[in-house]
């Protein structure tokens, strides 16, 4: 057997006993799924890559996820740690580069079952934040795992809001050390992950403070345990913060530290030095603290938030195909679920929201590439565009995701309450990324200010941003679509959504400046105002994404088939947030109520249109079975039969019923006799 049939077969367990419901469905696809697939790689041969370095990880025994379901806590963890070493070597095996490809597709094929995940953030803080020299010291011991990082930064009485940090480090000149203190029970770490019981080392973000005067959070190399018997430094103490809703091999921890010295040079420096006398010397913005926060968001929405949203789209169609309930037609046979337009309705907008993040994906990794580089040569221009960018997005594909992800699961009906579907999990999961990284209405509010502050800089007559620029360019009119057919114009629904945020945008801008000139302080008229600026900067984040998928489709315009399936999920995904928010389009008068039911008629009539090519679609995110880890979502359709064989692996099917001995028994004789 050649090579590429071996990797092929890896993707999915479908013999030739597939589900002949789902087969007919891929029967009928109107484009080449293998085509769309290599598109969404990025290209033919990043597809062979993936799927090459899929087949290796899912031929070894070390990586499988069986019985994952039915695991405690310390399992996962220990699994967790165990399999992010054992990669390790594999990777130097297969001659695998940590900064090539086939890393990341690593990450992606094993996501959640790897420890070190926050590692990586550890050592991007460096590359970020640190000098060559401290980068050439830090970054291989890391890369070899010979240390193991966190990155500490939230407080248990403070996460998003970083001038509020209570951790302290005070530099001693006579020693030339900074020492580290959680003065209080609210400045202790909180939720680092890879710290609870793995890290020998973290990142630990504090207030800077030379001879009395504070000069703001700063970070700051500090070695947590032994690298000989890995018991806490001394002034350390560390531990676990107990179970959670997801995550149990993440290894999220507390941390404190009382008097504990590190060397000047332990000090992050590339943009803020101390010197030997105590002068403190700042090159740039003191905003570059956001920085790796900013590099974060960005891999969470590739990493985490589209792969778990794309997982949960697949699951979902596939299972709508094989499930069969009620009927259309009176005696009839019992129909697929995805054939009803309410569970159409449910679901394809789902699928449509999947490939609007992943060409959205693309553009914030162009967007960041530019900043980043220009941040490193020391110039940052760009930084608070960047920042005010990635905190929207981050905020609003994390809260669709979520929301998508619960749709995706309860389509699925009970099955989609069990564990064993993976839906519980992909939900979990998505919901926690809500807050990490920036809680999403703290983030959108940062938005906000970037964008009222975009709106002065109109008035002044100054040039904005590009992510902005349509704040200056604003025509008011109504929309001129007459048909319902009018609607599916990108012209026309790119139109309304620039409309809607800049209207809510100015609209929270100039109650913000009357309550400000009408006398009331500025703190006080920004709070009465926040809940318009969030809703403000949601609708500016959308109008983004919208843009960028009507952009990413003139990109592909040479795939005729593609761009045909890809333009209807385009109309979806953009009429979809119309219909779902059609208050705002009447409110600022841009749509009357005759459109918005030309609206309705054109987005139930795109139902229609995509169903057909719902399962060649989810096919092309190219999950393998293992990736999936579902027993509902399986390549073959074979729902019922995997649900059954899970379900008899459960510990408890093989256990001693020591509950019936104890309680249960003593009721049921009393039966004996009457019975």
């Amino acid at each position: 057997m050649a090579l590429w049939d071996v990797i092929k077969g890896f993707q999915n367990s479908a013999g030739p006993d597939v589900n002949p419901d789902l087969d007919t469905e891929r029967k009928t696809a109107s484009f080449s799924v293998e085509r769309l697939t290599n598109i969404l790689d990025g290209g033919a041969e990043n597809t062979q890559i993936r799927r090459k370095v899929n087949a290796v990880l899912q031929s070894d025994p070390e990586f499988s996820r069986e019985n994952q379901y039915f695991q405690s806590q310390n399992e996962r963890y220990e699994g967790a740690v165990r399999r992010a070493v054992y990669l390790s070597k594999k990777m130097d095996e297969m001659g695998w580069a940590i900064d090539g490809p086939e890393n990341k597709y690593c990450y992606r094929a094993l996501g959640d079952d790897l420890a070190f995940v926050v590692h990586g953030v550890f050592m991007k803080c460096i590359l970020g934040l640190g000098t060559d020299e401290q980068i050439a010291k830090w970054v291989p011991l890391a890369e070899k795992h010979y240390i193991v990082g966190s990155y500490a930064q939230t407080e248990l009485g403070h996460g998003s809001f970083l001038r509020g940090l209570e951790t302290m480090a005070i530099f001693d000149v006579t020693t030339q050390e900074f020492i580290l203190n959680t003065p209080k029970i609210s400045a202790m770490k909180w939720w680092s992950g890879d710290l609870g019981r793995t890290a020998t080392h973290a990142v630990v973000f504090a207030q800077l403070y030379i001879k009395g005067k504070c000069y703001g959070i700063h970070p700051f190399i500090v070695q947590i345990r032994s690298l000989q018997d890995h018991s806490p430094a001394p002034g350390v103490t560390v531990g676990d913060i107990g179970p959670k809703m997801n995550f149990a091999q993440a290894d999220n921890g507390y941390l404190m530290l009382e008097n504990v010295r590190i060397p000047k040079e332990n000090m992050l420096s590339r943009f803020s030095q101390v010197l030997s006398d105590g002068q403190y010397i700042r090159q740039g913005t003191e905003k570059i603290n956001y920085l790796t926060m900013v590099v974060f968001r960005v891999h969470i929405i590739q990493t985490e938030v589209l792969p778990n949203l794309m997982k949960a789209c697949t699951i979902a169609i596939r299972y709508s195909v094989v499930r069969r309930q009620s009927e259309l037609k009176s005696g009839g046979p019992e129909s697929k679920i995805l054939d009803y337009q309410t569970q159409q309705q449910k679901l394809l907008p789902q699928v449509a929201t999947a490939y609007a993040f992943h060409f959205l994906c693309d553009y914030l990794q162009e967007v960041f590439d530019r900043g980043y580089a220009e941040t490193k040569e020391g110039k940052f221009d760009l930084l608070p565009e960047l920042h005010a960018l990635t905190s929207g997005i981050k905020a609003f594909t994390t809260d669709y995701s979520s929301a998508a992800v619960e749709v995706c699961r309860r389509a699925c009906g009970g099955h989609g309450y069990s564990l064993l579907s993976g839906l519980p999990s992909l939900y979990t999961a998505l919901v926690a990324s809500c807050t990490y990284e920036g809680e999403n209405t703290v983030l959108l509010l940062q938005t906000a200010r970037f964008l009222v502050k975009c709106l002065g800089i109109v008035k002044a007559g100054q040039p904005l941003p590009s992510s902005v620029a349509y704040l200056s360019s604003i025509s008011s009119g109504k929309c001129g679509a007459q048909e319902k057919r009018d609607f599916l114009n990108p012209d026309v629904y790119t139109e309304a959504y620039k409309q809607r945020a800049f209207r809510m945008v100015e609209n929270a801008a100039i109650k913000l400046q009357s309550l400000i000139q009408s006398g009331t302080p500025q703190h006080e008229a920004w709070n009465l105002c926040s809940v318009q600026l969030v809703l403000a900067a949601m609708a500016h984040s959308h109008y983004i994404v919208v843009q960028n998928f009507v952009n990413a489709l003139e990109k592909i315009e040479t795939e005729f088939n593609i761009q045909k399936v890809l333009k209807h999920l385009c109309d979806l995904f953009a009429l979809h947030g119309i219909v779902s928010s059609m208050g705002d389009f009447l409110q600022i008068g841009h749509l009357s109520e005759k459109q918005s039911d030309r609206v309705i008629e054109s987005y139930l009539d795109l139902l229609d249109l995509i169903r057909p090519d719902a399962v060649p679609l989810v096919d092309a995110f190219d999950f393998s079975d293992a990736n999936l880890n579902s027993a509902i979502g399986c390549y073959d359709g074979h729902a019922y039969e995997r649900l059954f064989e899970w379900a008899k692996k459960s510990p408890t099917n093989n256990q001693d019923n020591q509950t019936f001995e104890k309680y249960l028994k003593p009721l049921f004789q009393n039966a004996l006799s009457k019975l």
